[in-house]
């Protein structure tokens, strides 16, 4: 969820860099980050993930101080890759690749939770408009993994067919998410928080 703001500028009121015309997807992303509308749910969250980066070996290492890649990043690969081979494994019929597509499920739903805390810390570190983007971003990973939730209990209680739908519709709703996640991580011009600038006078 969180970006290297140290590689933006404070430059508001810029449109993200981008080659040739920006496309609507990515028009709608610059929208959103420079709206207020998502400020008081920002707020809402903010003390809470600001408690998550209070200690600061923790926040270090979970900003990937050492390795110079958030932890965030990393731990993405384990949920998505289960996922998404669970849904390869769907394509075949016999038993055993079924509870094999099962087993990484639940792998992938058990992985989601400290990749959901390193994303907060991530957020928790960045600018006004990312934080706005990454409740879009962070809604989005928190559905499909409920749906990833209810495709393991499907498949745990014999109604396969379904597990499979329901991770197929899971696997749409992740991949809108990263492409939010990844506009987040774009370099693009920072958005200052109004909030901050009041508190320094």
């Amino acid at each position: 969820m969180g970006t290297d703001n140290q590689q933006r500028t404070d430059t508001a009121g810029e449109e993200p860099s981008q080659s040739g015309t920006p496309s609507a997807f990515i028009r709608l992303l610059s929208r959103l980050e420079r709206s207020v509308g998502l400020d008081p749910v920002v707020g809402a969250i903010e003390p809470l993930a600001s408690r998550m980066v209070a200690n600061e070996r923790l926040r270090r290492l979970l900003h990937g101080d050492a390795t110079g890649t958030p932890l965030h990043v990393i731990f993405t690969d384990v949920p998505f890759g289960a996922w998404f081979m669970a849904l390869f494994l769907d394509l075949f019929p016999d038993d055993g690749t079924r509870r094999a597509a099962t087993r990484l499920v639940g792998l992938g739903v058990v992985a989601a939770v400290p990749t959901a805390l390193a994303g907060w810390t991530e957020w928790a570190q960045s600018d006004r408009g990312t934080r706005r983007v990454g409740i879009l971003h962070a809604g989005a990973n928190a559905l499909g993994t409920l749906i990833f939730i209810g495709s393991w209990a499907a498949r745990s209680h014999s109604r396969h067919d379904l597990g499979v739908r329901l991770g197929r519709l899971g696997g749409l709703v992740l991949m809108s998410g990263a492409m939010v996640g990844g506009y987040m991580r774009s370099d693009r011009p920072a958005v200052p928080d109004p909030h901050s600038a009041s508190d320094s006078r």
